[in-house]
């Protein structure tokens, strides 16, 4: 996967998250749920595009890794807004799949960055 296929895919999951938290009842523990899966899930994005100026290749595993921490937060408040019954499991899991995948792509980059650094 290129840079810029990320870069976007990142963002389209940005959004989906955004779409979600417009989406939820006005419940407190809807609402307090929902912005912790805002912050989160908006951030992955962000932190994906900072690794791309990156000085170093340290620098850029660094990176990588923290969109990955913040990508597995999302995936939290995800399971528990499926377990509360705030929303059904069939709203989630299209979001929660997304979310795996990219938890999986970004971690062969890191592998392989750490990798091709080393031989």
């Amino acid at each position: 996967m290129k840079p810029e296929d990320l870069k976007e895919r990142t963002k389209s999951f940005a959004l989906r998250v955004i779409k979600l938290y417009i989406a939820l009842p006005q419940s407190v523990e809807a609402q307090v749920l929902g912005k912790q899966i805002l912050r989160s899930g908006t951030s992955v994005g962000a932190q994906y595009r900072e690794a791309q100026p990156a000085k170093s290749t340290a620098d850029f595993i660094s990176k990588v890794e923290g969109a990955l921490q913040e990508l597995d937060e999302p995936s939290y408040w995800l399971e528990l807004l499926e377990e509360s019954g705030i929303l059904a499991a069939e709203r989630l899991s299209p979001l929660r799949a997304e979310a795996e995948e990219l938890t999986k792509i970004l971690v062969t980059i890191a592998k392989h960055t750490k990798q091709n650094r080393r031989g």
